[in-house]
């Protein structure tokens, strides 16, 4: 069991929720102003995904990257900034015609999806270490061992620390290959996505396997989508992990009430404390994580 527990918020996604709930940040300012509640709440760590204010769609534009960044510091709040840099691996595909991509591709190389990382130097981003049938239809999350080469290079030298997203047992092995050559430096951080269809079920006795499979001296976490995301947070802890929450991955507090991100931290730091365990601060998160002090 872990007694000091990193409670990550993942404040608002890519995913299509901004029509199913009003409480999915948007703007700069709203994601920002999620960011400060979270941390209120208890996250020492922001997960930041942006999005094109006006249609609510996922983008990749630094500049609202930088916008938001810039709106949690203004307001003194302490917490790890944690940017996404998983956007632009969307292949959508044609079945019938395979070579014709469709709406709702945005596909580019490892390296063109880091610009706000190299911008804005963050405590963390993230590293999607492989591709994956994501969801139903011929929907496609591409990142090839190449990719992830080149992209964990570059965040070496940004000196920035990767979080390795993990859908399934094989991106787990790759992660551990990069590591073997020299592209990822300790302390190693994991992030087990479990529930992605069609990725690593949330089933515990797969979750126990793959955190079987960590490095030795690994840091990790583990989330899970939908009403699995408060269990999960119980099972990274007794098997010894951090936990994230937060509106990417759950929209509700309970059947039918609709969450903020500082509710669902809120239920995050009651199910770590009910276990026996502490709330990691900001500060201690950096020290766990093998990060930078706050400047």
């Amino acid at each position: 069991m872990n007694h000091e527990v990193i409670i990550t918020c993942a404040l608002t996604g890519a995913g299509d929720t901004v029509r199913r709930s009003p409480h999915v940040p948007v703007t700069p300012e709203q994601i920002a102003a999620s960011a400060v509640e979270a941390a209120a709440a208890g996250a020492a760590v922001v997960h930041i995904h942006v999005r094109d204010p006006g249609t609510g769609e996922p983008s990749r534009d630094p500049r609202l990257y930088a916008e938001v960044v810039e709106r949690i510091k203004e307001t003194g709040t302490d917490v790890v900034i944690n940017l996404t840099a998983g956007m632009g691996g969307d292949l959508v595909i044609d079945p019938d015609r395979p070579l014709r991509q469709l709406p709702g591709t945005d596909l580019v190389s490892g390296l063109e999806r880091l610009p706000h990382v190299e911008e804005l130097l963050p405590d963390i981003c993230t590293l999607d270490c492989g591709s994956l049938n994501f969801g139903d239809g011929s929907n496609l999350y591409v990142s090839t061992p190449d990719m992830l080469r080149a992209g964990a290079k570059r965040i070496q030298e940004l000196g920035v620390r990767p979080e390795l997203e993990i859908f399934d047992t094989g991106q787990l092995w790759f992660a551990k290959q990069l590591l073997a050559e020299g592209l990822l430096d300790d302390p190693t951080v994991f992030q087990l996505c479990m529930g992605i269809p069609w990725g690593a079920p949330a089933d515990p006795g797969v979750l126990q396997s793959m955190v079987h499979m960590l490095p030795e001296g690994a840091r990790w976490a583990s989330f899970a989508l939908g009403r699995m995301q408060m269990p999960w947070v119980a099972q990274s802890i007794l098997l010894g992990g951090h936990v994230r929450v937060g509106l990417e991955d759950n929209l509700y507090l309970s059947k039918g009430v609709k969450a903020t991100n500082g509710q669902l931290v809120e239920r995050a730091v009651q199910i770590t404390e009910l276990l026996g365990a502490t709330v990691a601060t900001p500060d201690r998160a950096r020290a766990l994580l093998g990060l930078k002090p706050r400047t």
